[in-house]
């Protein structure tokens, strides 16, 4: 099959799409690509002025929401997979039902979502996909068995598909942050979270506003152009690798 060839977009005015880009991780980023001077496409499961509504998990919607910020604009350069969810069980009192949602919004809507964007990029010889994860997908939390699962997965589906097309110039990172006050944690106890603060070197949630210049590095021209299926781990010391 042919391969269009275009030039490369410098690093200002690419398009971006950030899932999750409604609160915590992903509005810092999308923020922070604005600021670079690219156009962003934010995707959210909240509504609100803007945002493009989508449910990561569900396939039809998915492929709506990337149809529509393709309308909007244009091909798409920049994929942040930021959407996520977190709820805190021991794995004896999980229901399957909370297994499986935690792995279909955090694993498969990651999967969904980049299946959208690799063909173009591929095609145009030019791409870069972040997802992120989390520290937990490399060392595991006591109650977070099912989020620590998909995390990990995403850790492992990101080398796999850096693998498939980083030859097509499309460089596939993830970035596994620590704990980070964001809305997203909201739903653990504040004795996981007191707990977690006291292991940390640092002693100290991060903020969304330094895990974003994580991802501006890795989109980066020439910053970013050595990055292939790694795990970058602003972290607060609590992973070192």
């Amino acid at each position: 099959m042919a391969r269009l060839i275009v030039d490369e977009p410098t690093d200002r005015g690419r398009t971006v799409v950030v899932t999750g880009g409604g609160s915590g991780i992903g509005a810092a980023i999308a923020r922070a690509f604005r600021a670079n001077g690219d156009r962003v496409a934010v995707l959210d499961r909240t509504p609100a002025a803007g945002t493009i509504v989508v449910d990561v998990a569900r396939e039809d919607r998915v492929a709506e929401a990337f149809a529509t910020a393709r309308k909007e604009l244009g091909t798409i350069d920049i994929l942040v997979n930021s959407a996520g969810l977190l709820t805190e069980s021991r794995l004896e009192d999980m229901s399957l039902d909370r297994w499986t949602e935690t792995l279909a919004v955090d694993l498969t809507g990651v999967f969904l979502c980049c299946r959208e964007v690799v063909p173009d990029m591929r095609r145009r010889n030019w791409g870069r996909i972040i997802n992120i994860s989390s520290q937990l997908g490399l060392k595991g939390g006591t109650g977070l068995s099912h989020y620590s699962a998909a995390k990990a997965g995403v850790i492992a589906m990101t080398k796999s598909l850096a693998l498939e097309v980083s030859a097509d110039n499309v460089l596939v990172n993830c970035i596994a942050p620590g704990p980070i006050e964001t809305p997203l944690v909201d739903g653990i106890s504040e004795e996981w979270k007191s707990a977690k603060r006291k292991e940390l070197p640092l002693g100290r949630f991060g903020s969304p506003n330094e895990i974003a210049p994580t991802a501006l590095l890795l989109a980066s021209d020439p910053g970013g152009n050595l990055y292939v299926g790694q795990t970058l781990g602003p972290n607060s010391g609590d992973v070192m690798p």
